[in-house]
């Protein structure tokens, strides 16, 4: 058991016959009381900020833990989020490669139709053409006939039916 300022002070030395000056003594334990009173009262001042210094460190290092799980809960995330854009990015990009292979079929498709449309209009226009022609011929021809000097002199032995 560690002695106190108080067992210090409570010593008795027994005396002897050519013994220390007891005033000496008693100053010297007085001075001894003092210094083992400023060292108690340092230890303990000492106790207490090591205890504050220990409550800081331990709260700090709850942050630092609470720190590090939040760091790695933020990268699993960032990831988990790179990764879903990343999935959703190729079925965007699949989507986009579905429609532009539909438009393209669908514009192919028109344009089949279109050539289709196309070649049977020339068609219809090359028979049209050549009826046409063929009664402008048969027309021409029906003017060539004799039978339309006829026509354009009247005769002679019929009299003009004149009003009456």
């Amino acid at each position: 058991m560690p002695l106190t300022p108080l067992d210090i002070h409570n010593k008795e030395f027994a005396r002897g016959f050519r013994g220390y000056d007891e005033d000496e003594v008693n100053e010297f334990l007085d001075q001894v009381i003092k210094d083992f009173e400023v060292l108690i009262r340092d230890n303990n001042d000492l106790k207490e900020k090591v205890a504050t210094l220990q409550e800081k460190l331990d709260h700090f290092s709850t942050i630092e833990d609470t720190l590090s799980k939040t760091i790695i809960v933020a990268q699993e995330t960032a990831d988990e989020v790179k990764n879903n854009a990343k999935k959703e990015a190729q079925l965007i990009i699949k989507e986009a490669e579905k429609n532009a292979d539909r438009i393209i079929n669908d514009a192919l498709a028109k344009s089949r139709k279109i050539a289709m449309d196309m070649e049977e209009l020339k068609k219809q226009a090359s028979i049209y053409r050549t009826r046409f022609r063929s009664l402008l011929e048969a027309q021409i021809e029906m003017l060539k006939e004799d039978g339309w000097d006829t026509l354009e002199k009247p005769p002679l032995d019929k009299p003009h039916a004149v009003n009456e």
